[in-house]
């Protein structure tokens, strides 16, 4: 129950053309509290509760539990979310032993691309697709639930 992954910008839409999965996401936060979050997920047509703890000081790892609801039950729980929503298409791409999720975000986050890949152990090495930017594992204000209080339209303006 432990994530470990690294998080990287993406500076060019080349990601696209090697995607094997293209899924639209919708998600809010019912909590987003320093030491953990609680998030809710519709992907495609299915619901997710999620909960994450506190990321570790170099943003590696941290805990994590998810579990599936019912799409209806999803929906409604987003509705007693904090505010923004987060829309976001997620493109997985397999490039070499690894599956990169790049979400390329909509509405109060458009313009931001962020690549995501789980590893196994912090030490694990990636091997970097060309499309791969600046990595920000561990900057807070790539977090899902940062950019949920914190739009990436307003860093820009």
């Amino acid at each position: 129950m432990i994530e470990i992954e690294r998080k990287f910008l993406v500076k060019s839409n080349a990601f696209k053309s090697e995607a094997n999965i293209k899924t639209r996401i919708t998600q809010g936060f019912l909590n987003t509290d320093a030491t953990r979050t609680v998030r809710v997920r519709i992907k495609g047509e299915k619901g997710f509760l999620t909960v994450k703890g506190k990321s570790s000081n170099d943003g590696l790892s941290r805990f994590e539990w998810e579990t599936e609801v019912k799409k209806e039950e999803a929906e409604a729980l987003l509705k007693l979310c904090e505010p923004t929503i987060i829309d976001k298409i997620r493109y997985e791409i397999l490039y070499g032993k690894h599956v990169f999720e790049v979400d390329e975000f909509l509405g109060e986050n458009d313009g931001l691309i962020v690549a995501e890949v789980e590893l196994t152990s912090e030490s694990e090495t990636i091997v970097k697709p060309d499309w791969l930017g600046a990595e920000v594992t561990g900057q807070i204000q790539y977090y899902n639930s940062q950019l949920s209080k914190q739009p990436y339209k307003t860093w820009i303006s």
